[in-house]
């Protein structure tokens, strides 16, 4: 009869009674320790042929177990998709200027809710607000959690209770699932879809306005877009209709675009500028997304409507918090010089970039990794894209690096993710890419060092390599 390999595992008992884990007991707090005793012995249970046979090897096991236990759930990582704004890995990094800011207000107290000149209490909503205005062209603004809490306050607070007129080429679904009738219904509006998928006209909204409307909505499609028999009413077109029927106009614009793209090739999106001076009442945008900036929720347009959210209970609810507000505000400023705000602001850096200067990079990087643990690496050429739901059939001329090596583009693609700091590429054509236009020049270095450490060598800096 074959006897069970797991009944030959030491217990949690036995393990921290030996010699070696003594010494770790009294280095870590216990409950560390026991924890990761408890998940080398379960990792153990679950491959018995291949557990610890000494000691040695036990307290190896446990030491390993006790660093996936310190490690953070939340980690950073290297973005080498060709995906600039990627939602599953955080989308927009902050630009410098940010992350002091961020680091000035975090590390002690500060003026959030508190008003220096009166020496009383004051309001977080005041802040970033002067800075909006000055940038959008907007009367007021109010910034909450991400664009869904935007959307979701300006109904409740609007049109609670009554209609909200939508076209249904414009209910999409964003990333996660989340789609917009799901998120209307949460605040209380009811949906009136108007016209079809493909073709709506201003006759369809003109026929289902009435007493008991709320608001029309006016939804940009950034993830997606609509080609051949379509037709659609422009904001500008909807504004006499709302003016006439005394109904605010709210435009959810998502991308949270600042400055034309136009000259690098990116067009198609509307500024919030100009969707303000097309006529909308309120607009809502995204801060993580092409402004560049934290994830926040920015609502910026008519006075007396913001001041009605800045009232409502639900701002309590989704309001933003004083890091956040400082990241803003700090992106917000270096708007004031646009040459700056491109240069500065990484999303913006790594969309408008010369692709000269992306091969470049990308050949610095290549003649690094070359050679490590018998990888091959040579510059391809690649297609990146936007991402975060903007521009969403732009294509930006690019370059990755092409990695191939004795196991398949799956398992190297693994290693790079298991690393200490995780390097995240595309599989393509059974090559796996790092596209370099989504890393920030900056972090070049990073690259290189984090393909070594993945593959088990060192990888030496490459000449110019940043």
């Amino acid at each position: 009869m074959t006897t069970d390999p797991r009944r030959n595992l030491p217990s949690v008992g036995a393990l921290l009674e030996s010699d070696a884990l003594r010494a770790m007991l009294s280095a870590e707090p216990r409950s560390l320790v026991v924890g990761a005793v408890r998940d080398a012995l379960e990792i153990a249970r679950r491959a018995p042929d291949a557990a610890p046979s000494s000691e040695a090897g036990w307290v190896e096991a446990v030491h390993h177990a006790l660093d996936d236990r310190r490690r953070p759930s939340l980690r950073p990582v290297i973005n080498a998709t060709g995906v600039v704004l990627h939602t599953n890995l955080g989308r927009a990094p902050l630009a410098n200027a940010a992350r002091d800011a961020v680091m000035a207000i975090s590390e002690g107290f500060s003026n959030l809710e508190y008003d220096l000149a009166a020496g009383a209490r004051g309001s977080r909503h005041s802040h970033a607000v002067t800075l909006l205005r000055e940038l959008t062209g907007a009367e007021d603004a109010i910034v909450v959690n991400n664009c869904a809490a935007a959307l979701v306050l300006a109904l409740d607070a609007l049109s609670r209770g009554r209609e909200a007129i939508v076209s249904r080429g414009e209910l999409v679904e964003i990333g996660g699932s989340f789609r917009v009738p799901d998120i209307m219904a949460k605040s209380g509006a009811t949906l009136v879809e108007i016209g079809t998928t493909n073709r709506t006209h201003l006759d369809d909204y003109r026929r289902v306005l009435g007493p008991n409307t709320g608001a029309i909505l006016k939804v940009h499609r950034g993830n997606f877009a609509l080609e051949g028999f379509v037709a659609e009413v422009a904001l500008r077109d909807l504004v006499p209709l709302a003016r006439e029927a005394g109904v605010p106009l709210l435009h959810d614009l998502g991308s949270g675009l600042l400055l034309p793209l136009d000259a690098y090739g990116l067009a198609g999106e509307v500024t919030a500028r100009d969707a303000l001076g097309a006529g909308a009442s309120l607009v809502m945008m995204s801060g993580d997304k092409l402004l560049g900036g934290p994830q926040a929720g920015i609502i910026v347009g008519d006075a007396a409507l913001v001041a009605r959210l800045r009232a409502n209970p639900l701002a309590r609810a989704l309001r933003v918090d004083k890091m956040t507000l400082a990241a803003l505000e700090a992106t917000l400023a270096l708007y004031r010089d646009p040459a700056r705000a491109v240069r500065e602001i990484p999303a913006l850096a790594m969309l408008t970039a010369p692709l000269a200067e992306v091969r470049a990079r990308a050949e610095a990087v290549a003649a690094a990794i070359a050679g490590n643990n018998g990888i091959t690496a040579r510059v391809v050429d690649s297609t990146a894209t936007v991402g975060g739901g903007a521009f969403p059939t732009a294509r930006i001329p690019s370059a990755a690096v092409a990695l191939e090596g004795r196991e398949s583009a799956d398992a190297l693609a693994a290693r790079l993710r298991a690393g200490p700091l995780p390097v995240i590429g595309r599989i393509e054509n059974d090559l796996l890419l790092l596209d370099v236009r989504s890393v920030p020049a900056a972090h070049d270095r990073q690259l290189i060092g984090a393909v070594g450490d993945a593959l088990g060598a060192p990888a030496s800096p490459a000449p110019g390599s940043r």
